[in-house]
């Protein structure tokens, strides 16, 4: 980006290319000053220890200009490629020269030529191709206007192709002119001899395409300069600051030179030599120390080998693993080495944080493009006080981590998710904030919930309400109230409630390995969570009857949609422990560091760290089973166990690679599963959260559960609860 502002670079003043024809540069003249100035490939140098100050800082608008120090020598240079003629520093300076190839005059090349005059651009007029021909060689015009209405008198085809460089003109029943200077994109322009239809048509190309061209040239010419020099080199910008630094006579201490071979110090890797190899890396390490947008990694590698320079072999052999390990992309994420004794823990990593085999089969698993559920026509109340008494009953205590969700599960005869859903978001006056009337919200939630499959064993509208029921749980402790705001609490409602939408009740992996449709739209990556993310905004802004966000101001719906699209992606497994070590390692450890004194709420309410949190807070909800009461927590456990069964069934009916091989009903250990959960995700995970927002009665559940799957598992049963004395 950088590179794209710069006009040109040399040392000492010069930027030479020793075969013309192949210059990058436009040749108008050669060197004419030697003190003053030096005009080279059509680049101009300017000393600024005898050019006038004043004509300079007159021109400081003039976007070409660069100011260049040798530091060999000490002196400075301004320098400008051409451009537009009101850019040139001074009256000598090269203007903008236009070829005509006219095989006649005739009131077009006249209003070219009146044009080029007004513009004050310099105009040559030839009336062959090989006059054309010659007069280009000789002047290299920055834009050649060739006449294609007269086919007889040229082939003016063939010149374009020889030169490039061309605006055709070509007759008024003809659909376009093809452009331009340095592109093969063509432009249209209609036959016009209006000389100021002609003058406008300049003026676009010069400020369009030659502008861009000319700074295009001068960011390579910088390149171009220093994978020549040798010497050592400065660039600043017009206010003196120094942009780029190369230095390539400083030594480099040999207990180093060996051993550093992945740095990106500039000075050590321009000064090793002076072979073709390491002259051409000078450009691309301009281009890496020259970028004005530099990420925070690069930052802190940098600041790692400046570290190196002066640090001892061990520390800086140290540093260098810590370089390797931090040009790795998956910077949070574990390696993932499980025991080979351990099929239980090796396949739910396999199933669960991988996308699966590619295979290509005959067998497509179709899924799904199906348009949304209709909501159905259920009893549903048209408010909260309409709700019946045996659904209010089971719902009495849904404030508590006990709540029982199957007994409400029971009692909606399997729709559970509408009555608890306008019930847990009446608590959080959600209607209040969306302006929308409760009639809106609860046709939301029929929406939602009839496009959960019933058919699924866990992953349905009973899963989706137990997930809101511990979302709602946890907004309520006070360590996530002092670091959320309303919206933010919306959002995670919301979520919650769509996170697992339309889920066919298979794995991501096993719809990548089947090619399934939406695995095709999503590329293979995140595609049960993008589909349940897009699909929950569908439901949601097709009718007014539904659309909850009707009646939100744009710019705080645009921030809601974004908080509730990115906690849905953050319950794919994938980036599991990459959010808990986010988790674990801005929050938790920052808060732990702090004395009596130190300011929580600067912790815990910055942008970044709100975000960490939500993404927390949801996927502990969406696999907080293992932490719920015992009888739950067996529950659950049989529920999923049965949903992976039935998709190694179909894997195996359809000849596709299996992807969780100890979830066959016949011989899976259901105990061995669990703890191979509880120990690979779910240990881990809830220690930070609770660390966080203090859950002791769930750290006591786990512990209880953990035991009775242990003690299943040592009496070798392989069922979810122990047969009957």
């Amino acid at each position: 980006r950088r590179a794209a502002k710069v006009s040109c670079f040399a040392l000492k003043g010069l930027i030479f290319n020793n075969d013309r024809r192949r210059s990058i540069f436009p040749a108008y003249y050669t060197a004419t000053c030697q003190n003053e100035k030096i005009t080279s490939h059509g680049v101009s140098f300017y000393n600024l220890s005898v050019t006038s100050i004043r004509s300079v800082d007159q021109q400081r608008n003039n976007l070409s200009a660069k100011t260049v120090t040798s530091l060999s020598n000490g002196r400075r240079y301004l320098m400008v490629a051409p451009g537009s003629p009101r850019c040139c520093l001074t009256p000598g300076s090269p203007c903008l020269q236009v070829l005509l190839v006219f095989a006649k005059e005739d009131s077009q090349s006249n209003g070219f030529c009146s044009a080029c005059e007004k513009a004050g651009f310099r105009c040559s007029v030839v009336r062959s191709a090989e006059s054309a021909a010659e007069s280009f060689q000789e002047k290299h015009h920055d834009l050649v206007i060739m006449d294609h209405r007269h086919s007889r008198h040229f082939d003016a085809e063939a010149l374009s192709e020889t030169h490039g460089l061309i605006l055709g003109l070509w007759p008024l029943t003809a659909p376009l002119i093809p452009s331009a200077l340095l592109t093969s994109d063509p432009q249209r322009y209609v036959e016009n001899a209006n000389a100021m239809a002609c003058y406008n048509e300049l003026l676009q190309l010069e400020h369009g395409e030659l502008r861009a061209q000319f700074k295009l040239r001068a960011g390579n010419a910088i390149f171009t300069a220093l994978e020549q020099s040798q010497e050592a080199i400065e660039i600043t910008s017009e206010d003196q600051v120094i942009q780029v630094n190369l230095d390539h006579t400083l030594p480099i201490s040999s207990k180093h030179k060996d051993r550093r071979k992945g740095s990106l110090d500039v000075r050590s890797t321009t000064s090793r030599g002076s072979d073709g190899s390491s002259q051409r890396r000078h450009s691309s390490m301009a281009r890496i120390h020259s970028m004005t947008i530099e990420a925070p990694i690069t930052k802190v590698i940098n600041i790692i080998n400046a570290a190196q320079e002066s640090s001892p072999m061990p520390v800086a052999e140290a540093l260098d693993r810590v370089l390797e390990i931090l040009r790795t992309t998956e910077l949070y994420s574990p390696a993932l080495g499980t025991k080979d004794e351990d099929p239980h823990t090796n396949d739910l990593v396999g199933g669960l944080m991988t996308d699966g085999l590619r295979r290509l089969s005959g067998n497509e698993y179709i899924f799904s493009t199906k348009p949304p559920h209709a909501p159905s026509h259920l009893a549903t109340p048209l408010t909260l006080n309409d709700i019946p008494p045996r659904i209010a009953v089971t719902m009495e205590n849904e404030d508590s981590w006990d709540f029982d969700i199957f007994s409400v599960e029971a009692a909606t005869m399997k729709r559970p998710l509408t009555f608890l859903g306008m019930q847990i978001f009446s608590r959080f006056r959600v209607c209040e904030f969306l302006n929308c009337p409760e009639a809106v919200l609860r046709s939301w939630l029929q929406g939602v919930e009839a496009n959960y499959h019933s058919s699924n064993s866990y992953h349905n509208s009973t899963h989706a309400a137990d997930v809101l029921h511990a979302t709602a749980y946890f907004l309520c402790k006070e360590r996530v109230k002092q670091s959320l705001d309303p919206i933010d609490e919306v959002a995670a409602l919301i979520a919650a409630t769509v996170h697992d939408v339309d889920h066919p009740g298979r794995t991501n992996s096993f719809l990548c390995n089947a090619g399934s449709e939406l695995a095709i739209l999503y590329n293979d990556t995140a595609v049960l969570e993008s589909h349940h993310a897009a699909l929950a905004f569908q439901i949601t802004t097709r009718d007014d009857k539904c659309n909850i966000f009707k009646n939100m101001e744009r710019n705080e719906y645009r921030t809601l949609r974004q908080a509730i699209i990115d906690m849905v992606l953050a319950t794919e497994m994938t980036k599991h422990f990459e959010h808990v070590n986010k988790f674990v390692n801005s929050i938790n450890k920052p808060l732990a560091a702090l004395d009596e004194n130190g300011s929580v709420k600067g912790v815990l309410t910055t942008p970044e760290n709100r975000i960490l949190i939500k993404r927390m807070l949801i996927k502990c909800a969406d696999i907080s089973n293992p932490c719920r009461p015992q009888e739950l927590c067996i529950e659950w456990a049989g529920r999923i166990s049965e949903e992976y069964f039935a998709q190694t069934d179909e894997e195996k009916r359809q000849c596709l690679p299996v992807v969780m091989p100890v979830f066959d009903r016949n011989t899976c250990s259901i105990p061995k599963s669990q703890i191979s959960f509880i120990d690979y995700f779910i240990t881990d995970m809830f220690d930070a959260w609770d660390a966080f927002a203090d859950l002791p009665n769930l750290m006591q559940h786990l512990d209880n559960n953990f035991k009775y799957w242990k003690g299943m598992d040592d009496r070798k049963l392989h069922k979810l609860r122990p047969p009957p004395e």
